[in-house]
């Protein structure tokens, strides 16, 4: 056991952090038993099956990719819990009842194999021209995990290439130079990767070759978080690009030129794309290029030739440039068009900017207020097609295909309304945080919603790595929630947050959040609880929160520092334990998010956020359910654990724990563990709030 620096604070728990130990495991198994020994009942089990129907109904829509004149998919139900990868035409895809043809089965090949492999994607070869997409690298996960085993596979036989690339389970990255060659970042052994416990090489693997034999290519310090090589094989602009990661926000460029690697001289916190002819960069933070007189600020899109920038030109073209309501989600390139995704307060616009054009941009016309609309190409090399995903918390999501400058988009599939929502709105309201910013928030309930404070509230958000969170239809909130009712037939109210350390407001909005001013994205969250309570939604009594992962830190800090406005917390796959969270799975690649506790001044700000350490006895804690996974590798469940033991130890009998022995970061490998999941946390929670 590694001796942790003088300035933070013994830990009475570390046994648990033995993942698989025998002692931790047995612990694990008594207090699910309690867990499930207090939720499990016959309603339970009812709604377990009612969550389930959604996730394994027949009629979602069955998401594709195109590579040539195929559309793959990757599809779980009921008869194929672990999923099948699968292909059609576009003729039959637009029908009702598609025709497909499956490529692999991972039910069939995890029962031949005795490994309950679990399928992580897929990247094809590029074919010489005229020839059919044949060769992919398929990434399987044995347990649900980050780390995944690599193996080429043939579309044509079905089958996995005889003597093909195989590399055993890791956090791997790969990506084809040629047909006999690919770019591997990988466990090499001792030294290859990073703190982050990510690749710090990239090496060129040849067919036949053993890994060890791979020849370096790229690297990176060991302190930084990642090294990643990969091949553009863009027709005419063939070229090969690295990635320096140094930290989950900054980054340096490189292309290979002439036999080693040009930087390309942009600031570590602008983003950098190659598209044919074109850069484009997106600065985190105002950028002035040197030699220039314009700043651009933090979120703009930029675009420029690429040859001319590497030749020292710093002629750039904004192509978009946010307000203070409107920010930059996404872009995609079709063949002859760029598609912006944005957000104004939240709600979607879509751009379309023609570069032949003096990047002249049109809004595409399909964007209702309080939804979120995503475009994105179908093929960026064979037309300007490109997909429209349109969805709302009361709407389904519709899946349309359109042409750009082709007229209106045509719906091609809808997924199926789970439940009647005719009596339900969506309203959108902004709290006041504490240093007066204006904190939007969802709020999803009845139309003739009552004003007393007494209506069960999930309170919902996440408030970090730019993530942003957008209207979206789920089956399973409305059952498990919306559609449940109390004795006196109220039902759920479902409410989002749009904290700060998100991206729903751009770059700034994230940064404003960050390490030492992360208590921001609690006083937000706060702010909307309290907001919520105000205008009489509901009281301290009937108004829990859900989080996880970084929105399990979340709710662990309106568990310990707001304990007084909510009823009921559910905290998964969660950060807890802010000192020792840089040495456990991938925690050190976040220290540009929260901070290095190893350094003793930035302790003194993480130390205020952290929940394993604010625990504080006698004091009075919302009814608590703490969920993760065994096999998570990202943030692990050891936090989780070690929050729950501590809590019990201080005599908080109202706190539970649950952990998965598979299903890695998402807590669940397949649709009946994942509806076990979201029926255990939203009993849990309506049970804490109406019992």
């Amino acid at each position: 056991m590694t001796q942790e620096p003088n300035h933070l604070p013994d830990d009475e728990f570390r046994w648990l952090e033995d993942i698989y130990g025998e002692k931790p495991l047995d612990w694990v198994r008594d207090q699910n038993a309690r867990t499930e020994t207090k939720l499990v009942d016959q309603k339970f089990l009812e709604l377990e099956q009612n969550v389930l129907e959604v996730l394994d109904s027949e009629d979602r829509i069955p998401a594709v990719t195109k590579r040539g004149n195929f559309y793959y998919n990757f599809w779980r139900d009921k008869a194929n819990p672990r999923g099948l990868w699968r292909r059609t035409t576009w003729e039959s895809y637009v029908q009702d009842s598609p025709e497909w043809d499956v490529l692999l089965d991972v039910d069939a090949l995890a029962a031949a194999e005795g490994t309950e492999w679990v399928f992580a994607g897929s990247q094809f070869l590029r074919p010489p021209d005229g020839t059919s997409y044949r060769r992919a690298l398929l990434r399987l996960s044995p347990d649900g995990g980050d780390a995944i085993t690599l193996r080429e596979f043939d579309v044509e036989t079905r089958s996995f290439v005889d003597g093909g690339f195989k590399i055993p389970a890791a956090k791997t990255y790969a990506n084809w130079l040629d047909e006999d060659t690919i770019l591997l970042g990988t466990d090499f052994g001792p030294g290859s990767m990073t703190t982050s416990s990510y690749p710090r090489t990239s090496r060129i693997l040849r067919r036949g070759q053993k890994p060890a034999d791979a020849e370096l290519y790229f690297e990176v310090p060991a302190e930084h978080m990642l090294a990643q090589a990969v091949h553009d094989s863009t027709p005419g602009f063939e070229r090969e690009i690295a990635v320096d990661v140094i930290d989950f926000f900054n980054y340096r460029n490189y292309l290979r030129r002439d036999g080693g690697w040009l930087p390309i001289d942009v600031p570590t916190d602008v983003e950098v794309g190659f598209h044919k002819q074109w850069l484009t960069l997106r600065p985190q933070t105002d950028w002035q290029p040197a030699g220039t007189s314009t700043t651009y600020p933090a979120g703009s899109l930029l675009a420029a030739g690429l040859e001319d920038f590497l030749a020292g030109s710093r002629d750039l073209i904004a192509l978009f440039t946010p307000d203070a309501g409107t920010s930059l989600q996404s872009w995609s390139w079709t063949q002859n068009f760029l598609l912006l995704n944005l957000l104004q307060d939240v709600s979607s616009q879509v751009l379309v900017l023609d570069p032949a054009k003096n990047w002249a941009a049109a809004e595409l016309d399909a964007c209702p207020p309080l939804h979120s609309v995503d475009a994105s190409a179908v093929d960026d090399e064979d037309s300007d097609d490109y997909w429209l995903v349109a969805t709302g918390f009361l709407t389904p999501s519709t899946l349309s295909r359109g042409t750009v400058a082709g007229g209106p988009a045509t719906a091609v599939k809808s997924s199926p309304s789970f439940f009647d929502a005719s009596g339900h709105m969506v309203e959108q309201h902004f709290a006041v945080s504490k240093d007066g910013t204006k904190i939007p928030y969802f709020q999803v309930g009845p139309k003739d919603l009552t004003y007393d404070g007494g209506n069960p509230t999930l309170l919902s958000g996440y408030g970090g790595f730019e993530v942003s969170r957008t209207p979206a239809y789920s089956g399973t909130v409305r059952r498990a929630w919306l559609q449940q009712r109390t004795s006196d037939g109220r039902g759920g109210v479902y409410v989002v947050a749009n904290i700060r350390g998100g991206g729903e407001y751009g770059p700034a909005w994230h940064r404003a959040a960050l390490q030492a001013n992360r208590h921001r994205a609690y006083e937000d969250f706060a702010a909307v609880a309290q907001d919520l309570m105000d205008r009489g939604v509901t009281r301290r009594e009937r108004l829990g929160c859900s989080g996880g992962s970084n929105g399990g830190l979340l709710v662990g800090n309106m568990l310990t520092r707001y304990p007084h406005l909510f009823g009921a917390v559910s905290c998964g796959v969660p950060l807890l334990d802010m000192a020792r969270y840089t040495k456990l799975s991938a925690g050190y690649s976040w220290i540009a998010e929260y901070g290095d506790p190893e350094d003793p001044a930035q302790w003194d700000f993480i130390r205020a956020f952290s929940p394993y350490h604010l625990l504080e006895p006698r004091t009075e804690y919302p009814d608590t359910l703490i969920w993760t996974a065994t096999s998570d590798d990202r943030v692990g469940p050891v936090q989780a654990r070690k929050m729950a033991a501590r809590m019990r130890a201080m005599g908080v009998q109202n706190v539970w724990f649950h952990e998965a022995l598979e299903g890695g970061h998402a807590g669940a490998s397949d649709n009946k563990q994942a509806a076990r999941l979201q029926t255990l946390s939203n009993t849990f929670l309506w049970n804490a709030l109406t019992g």
